[in-house]
């Protein structure tokens, strides 16, 4: 496994005869992996010949400067984790990857402005720009995302459409915790009881009759929310323990 940390060195192994005429799968993360990660990638592992993995908090999609600062940043145990599946890590500095200073963006005009793109102002331009930059780099075949964040996974989809990028972007099912809650990095922020807590947002989501029900039920538990809405066979929900956002979605 090679760790590329610049640009330049990325593309000389991207360009170098072992990777030439091979299939590409590609799993783009901000680190601290899980075993929800380790799925992505054995998958990535098992469709093609070559895996890249890259680790990069992207900066520009964090609305809360405390949010960004506090994002869990363990880099030798990502790359134990990964080790397994993935032929190379981009892990690249942020001046690197925003050489103009974030002058220049993807924006979409509609989709992003809701649920998510409602509470988090900018996040998804953050997004959208930061995988069209990495799609560029590493010019994958496939592209695998977690359909836990699923608007991320309809406008990631969207994008690749709109701006014709040679690209398959491959949805991946939720990973989950026994208990039910959905595997994250934010979740090793939450105290035992609030990881206790935690567990029954999944399953208000999935009870309740409508939407305004599973909000009431969540409230009633102790939970904030920021919104539980029913979209295209699917309640997508964003909820605060202990000041950590956790977001969730199930098929109705």
């Amino acid at each position: 496994m090679k760790t590329c940390t610049h640009l330049a060195d990325w593309r000389a192994l991207r360009g170098s005869p072992d990777w030439a005429g091979r299939t590409v799968g590609f799993v783009p993360t901000m680190g601290a992996l899980h075993a929800g990660h380790a799925a992505l990638l054995a998958r990535a592992r098992a469709e093609n010949e070559r895996v890249v993995l890259s680790v990069f908090v992207n900066p520009t999609q964090f609305n809360d400067p405390t949010d960004l600062a506090r994002y869990p940043r363990t880099l030798e145990a990502d790359l134990a984790l990964a080790r397994p599946y993935v032929d190379a890590v981009l892990a690249p500095p942020a001046e690197e990857f925003y050489p103009d200073g974030y002058r220049y963006r993807v924006t979409e005009a509609s989709l992003s402005t809701q649920l998510e793109g409602a509470h988090r102002p900018g996040h998804f331009d953050g997004v959208l720009t930061v995988v069209l930059k990495l799609l560029n780099v590493v010019q994958p075949h496939r592209a695998y995302f977690g359909e836990k964040d699923w608007q991320q996974l309809q406008l990631v989809r969207g994008m690749v459409d709109a701006l014709l990028l040679p690209v398959e972007i491959v949805p991946c099912a939720t990973a989950r915790d026994p208990d039910g809650l959905a595997l994250s990095s934010r979740n090793r922020r939450l105290s035992p009881p609030a990881r206790t807590l935690a567990a029954a947002f999944p399953r208000a989501l999935r009870a309740a009759l409508t939407a305004g029900a599973a909000t009431a039920m969540l409230r009633a538990q102790g939970f904030e929310v920021d919104y539980v809405e029913d979209r295209d066979g699917v309640r997508l929900g964003a909820v605060h323990v202990e000041g950590v956002r956790l977001i969730d979605n199930v098929p109705l």
